[in-house]
Formats: structure tokens, sequence, C-alpha cells
């Protein structure tokens, strides 16, 4: 082979990214080696969350203390469905309410065009799921959460009296934690219109499930608890008796507004990952506590 040749092969090689690399280091190497972290979060983040866990040597034990699932009755999601062109914003705060939204467009019929007046928001990497399924996101706010949708709406032109569809979550069994209702009375101070839409639901799941798991807990042997939500601590604390059942173990919140309702909800936080854009951050606020 020339060496022209060779120098074109040898430019076309692909190099194994970081995630491949750290598989195959010892898994002793690795910052959270043989620490068993418990996984609340409802099992489709679960599998995520599990994975970034994986690459950093955990143990990821999965006790989903909630569940998100379609509505039982989609009657005012259908009315709402069929007049998207009256809003001039639709502003998604979680992937479940982005896959629910046009899952339920899918099975009515309705095109994407319909959306054809909206502008899309997600945040973080919620946005890959928004293009992935309607093909744009125009506005991906710097930070990750319902207040920072706030921010950047705040700063765009002529945003007074426009109208805003906010899909969220319907809470069964449980007390809604505050991040939702806090979103919806802060929009209107900007001026726009704001229509909440139950799109999907969430509920318990039944701890009589959860037997070994619960057990492990009392047992100390869970290193640390991971909690993506507040709905997940809310959900998990109802599960104990005592709080001496789960003290034993380090609790870890996925950014700065779980740690805050987890703290008064009478955790003791340990861990809070300042970059709660994607689980990888968390897993690496994790590793960062234990070296």
């Amino acid at each position: 082979m020339s060496t022209y040749l060779l120098l074109q092969s040898i430019s076309k090689i692909v190099l194994p990214n970081s995630s491949e690399i750290n598989l195959l280091i010892p898994s002793s190497k690795l910052p959270l080696y043989a620490k068993k972290v418990l996984v609340t979060a409802p099992r489709n983040y679960a599998c995520r969350l599990s994975e970034e866990i994986i690459k950093k040597g955990g143990l990821p034990v999965l006790m989903s203390t909630i569940e998100t699932c379609f509505l039982s009755d989609y009657t005012d999601l259908d009315i709402t469905l069929q007049k998207l062109d009256k809003f001039n914003w639709i502003i998604f705060t979680s992937r479940n309410g982005i896959i629910a939204f046009f899952q339920r467009l899918h099975e009515l019929s309705i095109p994407h065009s319909a959306l054809h007046n909206c502008q899309l928001c997600a945040l973080g990497k919620d946005s890959e799921s928004l293009l992935s399924l309607c093909g744009r996101v125009d506005l991906i706010p710097e930070e990750p959460s319902p207040e920072g949708i706030v921010a950047e709406l705040s700063k765009i032109p002529n945003i007074h009296h426009q109208t805003v569809l906010v899909p969220t979550p319907e809470v069964v069994g449980l007390p809604e934690p505050n991040i939702i209702p806090n979103l919806i009375n802060d929009l209107p101070k900007l001026g726009v219109q704001v229509t909440r839409l139950s799109t999907y639901m969430t509920q318990c799941i039944d701890k009589n499930i959860y037997a070994v798991e619960l057990n492990l807990i009392r047992q100390g042997i869970i290193d640390i608890i991971a909690f993506s939500s507040t709905a997940e601590v809310e959900s998990f604390i109802r599960m104990f008796d005592s709080k001496s059942d789960y003290e034993k173990s380090i609790i870890a919140c996925f950014g700065p507004y779980t740690a805050t309702n987890s703290q008064d909800l009478g955790l003791n936080v340990s861990i809070v990952s300042n970059d709660y854009s994607s689980f990888a951050g968390f897993t690496a606020a994790m590793a960062d506590f234990f070296t």
C-alpha cells in the first residue's frame, strides 16, 4: 500500500469515545467501585441513570418509587391538541411530557404542521427527544429548570400577552411537588397567558413489591440513595416507618431544586449535582464525593 493510501486509511480511523474507553478500565480503579446505588427514578429514567452509574464502577439497585404512564382520561388533552394554533409557545418540562404529547398527536392523526405557530422549549437533554420527534427546538434554557425557562423567556422582546401551553404530569397518590406549580405561578408575571395541560400521569408504586430492596436499605447495605425528582422522595419516605430506616445511606440529589425539597422533607442531603442537564453530571457528583 502506498504511503498516500496508508495515510488516507489512518485518517478514517474513528477513535473510541471516552465512555467506551472507560469500560475497559478495571472496575476497581473507578470512583464508584462496589458502591451500591439505589435508583428511585421511574423506569424510563432509571435505565439511563443506571448506565451512568455502571460507567463509574457502581452497582445500581433499582427501586423506582414512582412510575409515569399515560392518562386514564384523554378528554382535556384531546380538546387542547385540536387547538394548538392558539398557542405561541409550548414549554416542555420533562422528557415524559414530550413523549406523551407527541404520542397522543400521532394517535389522533394530528400532523406536526399543527405546531407551525408554536415556539418549542425543552430542558437540557430533553431537547434531544423533542428534536427527534418534531425536528426542531426553539429554546433550550441555559439553566435546565423551570426557573431557567422563566429567565430565558423574560429576555424575549414582546413576550407579554403571548400564549403559553405547559404540558405537565397529573400527580396521583402523593402531594404534588412545588416545581410545576411555581412555574405556572411565575409565568403570568411576564405577562403571558398560561394553560396548564395534564399530558401524562405520575403515581406511587406499591412498596410491597420491594421487600428485598427495603431490607437492604434498613440493613445499611445501600451506600447511596439517588433521587432525581421530589416526587421520588415523597413516595420513598412513605415506604418507611422511621427516618432511622434509611439514615445509614448517603443521600444524593439531581440538582439544587430536588435537594432543597428533599431537605424540606427532612432528608440529610450530602451530594448535589451542579450539572443537572444530564445524568452524567449526577454520577460525576457522586464520584467526586468519594475522590
